[in-house]
């Protein structure tokens, strides 16, 4: 087998193992209700783990250390947040499993292993079709959710580099903290307006759509759940807000310089980029990757910015 076939087939084997392990966790920890999707949902994974160990002639038993981290991670979250949690982590591993399928599709359609990789994409597309209507029957909203973690995650970014520039500039704790908290204010009303016209905006335009299926007599048509603007609004604003208070807790308890926020404003962006990466079914190196770009980009941008003011300018405080 040629080593890149050699990885392919570790990851697929695993991440059926690790599918099959989590659903069998969660029928133990749920309710009754949601204990025959995910019996199902078991059945099938049962068939695909074995498929792809016999189609490579290759039995991995255990998961790595990485996978088991993450398997008891979404238990735990599981346990803390009930039934939602376990919506949304369905959801995701479906998500997940189908882009990873497809993306082999197209790479080996032409091969025996096209044919094999065809039934399993059946089998993917009906669960996450299974798992989608049971999130519409609880009435959740995996987009709230999801907007709720970028809000974060965009707060603690541009809270993270403005507080780096503030200290370049100033150099002084206590005007750090002012203007890092006028600051974090100010983006939470900002992204809070802009929410609120956004989400004000689709509800006008789904209303019309539902105004004209009726008149069409297309019953269902027009039938889209639309979050009313000013709780997107508050909601976004509020994430957003949490998000910047993480660079800002260092400043608080007095650090003197930047690093106290970089450390602790990075490592929870990093653990939200990891959700957020989670929730979309997105690779989450990937993700990971790209957001301490950001971090290391922010970071150093605003503080040879507040370098400039303080140096070029004669701004002394």
């Amino acid at each position: 087998m040629r080593k890149s076939d050699l990885k392919l087939a570790r990851t697929l084997i695993l991440d059926e193992l690790f599918d099959l392990l989590l659903y069998r966790k969660l029928h133990s920890i749920s309710d009754p209700e949601l204990q025959k999707t995910l019996a199902e949902l078991i059945s099938v994974e049962v068939r695909h783990f074995a498929f792809w160990q016999d189609f490579f002639q290759l039995e991995l038993p255990n998961l790595g250390p990485a996978r088991r981290l993450k398997f008891w991670f979404i238990v735990m979250m599981c346990r803390i947040f009930g039934a939602p949690a376990v919506d949304l982590a369905l959801e995701a591993i479906e998500v997940y499993g189908v882009r990873k399928y497809l993306v082999v599709w197209e790479r080996y359609k032409a091969e025996p292993l096209g044919t094999a990789i065809r039934g399993v994409l059946q089998d993917e597309f009906e669960h996450e079709d299974m798992v989608v209507t049971r999130v519409k029957e609880r009435i959740i909203n995996p987009d709230r959710v999801r907007n709720i973690f970028l809000g974060i995650n965009d707060g603690m970014v541009e809270i993270l580099g403005a507080v780096s520039g503030f200290f370049a500039s100033f150099g002084q704790n206590a005007l750090v903290l002012i203007a890092g908290l006028t600051t974090a204010v100010a983006g939470a009303i900002s992204m809070a307006a802009g929410a609120y016209v956004a989400m004000s905006s689709e509800y006008e335009v789904r209303k019309t759509q539902g105004e004209k299926a009726q008149f069409m007599g297309k019953e269902g048509m027009g039938d889209h759940r639309v979050e009313s603007g000013l709780k997107s609004g508050a909601i976004v604003g509020i994430s957003y807000f949490i998000g910047a208070s993480f660079p800002l807790i260092p400043v608080i308890f007095g650090a003197k310089t930047p690093l106290p926020s970089i450390i602790t404003g990075g490592s929870m962006i990093l653990l939200v980029s990891v959700t957020i990466a989670f929730l979309s079914g997105m690779d989450i190196k990937k993700r990971a990757m790209t957001n301490l770009i950001m971090i290391a980009l922010a970071v150093g941008i605003t503080y040879m910015i507040g370098i400039a003011v303080r140096s070029l300018l004669g701004i002394q405080i």
